[in-house]
């Protein structure tokens, strides 16, 4: 990847990766963008919410004129299927720190998602800093698990294909064996060798399966998410701690962490998910 340098963006290569042809857009005229939504981001239950918030993002970004993705919230209204999609935005509001920009992603006129997103210059951040969490490792450990190794060909969903894990141990889940304890600790790149930069970390907050399948709960349907993204990653895997503590109603919570190479925060996201399709 090459950095724009003036910008703070980081925009594709000759060599261009799955993740940046997936998330494409291109102007249709008056902040209307066509997207392709794709089956390489799979889930058993359709297009996993993260690489459809990220695809929106991608165009907010091109109205935008802040550079990064700081904070953004999708509310899921229906499933996506692959296919032909519009974003249609709108530039709310820009300040000296802050751009805000909504917009709905559309297949066929039904409205599939309603984001709303701030835009800020992630390298222009110079505030106090005061952390009280700890980073994980910054890399697997020597003799980590490959979680997906473990699972049947034909049971490894096209979203695990396109994302390298790393665990210190295999899930309970992938063998069957779920622990009772609704979290993960792993390491996650992309396959293709790709950096992470701030829009891809609006995917990797919703990369990894949900912990609930650790008691038992195999289906989860995102009805709105939110993701902070604190910091421009250092390259190299990123370490990620996710964790629901609270199942109410048939809803949960999901909560990440998500630290870069360097032992930074790089992004934190919160979604609300009912359980089931």
């Amino acid at each position: 990847m090459i950095e724009d340098v003036h910008r703070g963006r980081v925009r594709p290569s000759r060599m261009t990766s799955e993740f940046d042809t997936d998330t494409a857009v291109v102007s249709k005229g008056a902040d209307v963008f066509a997207a392709t939504i794709t089956d390489r981001w799979s889930t058993p239950v359709g297009p996993n919410g993260g690489y459809l918030l990220a695809t929106a993002t991608r165009a907010l970004g091109e109205v935008s004129p802040m550079p990064h993705p700081f904070a953004v919230t999708g509310h899921f209204l229906r499933p996506a299927k692959p296919g032909d999609a519009e974003v249609r935005t709108e530039l709310v509001k820009t300040g000296r720190r802050h751009a805000v920009a909504q917009a709905r992603l559309v297949q066929g006129e039904k409205e599939l998602m309603v984001v709303v997103a701030t835009f800020a210059d992630l390298t222009n951040m110079n505030g106090r800093e005061f952390v009280l969490g700890e980073p994980p490792p910054p890399t697997p450990p020597e003799d980590a698990a490959d979680p997906v190794a473990v699972l049947e060909a034909e049971a490894v969903p096209p979203i695990l294909r396109r994302v390298d894990f790393r665990s210190a141990e295999v899930p309970g889940f992938a063998v069957g064996k779920p622990s009772g304890r609704p979290e993960f600790m792993s390491w996650m790149r992309f396959a293709d060798g790709r950096a992470a930069d701030p829009l891809s970390l609006v995917f990797f907050a919703d990369a990894m399966p949900p912990p609930v399948f650790e008691i038992g709960e195999f289906m989860s349907s995102t009805v709105e998410m939110t993701v902070h993204v604190r910091a421009v990653p250092a390259e190299g895997w990123l370490a990620m701690r996710v964790r629901t503590r609270y199942v109410i109603g048939g809803y949960h919570e999901e909560d990440a962490e998500l630290w870069d190479s360097s032992g930074k925060l790089v992004a934190q996201s919160r979604q609300l998910a009912l359980l089931g399709s």
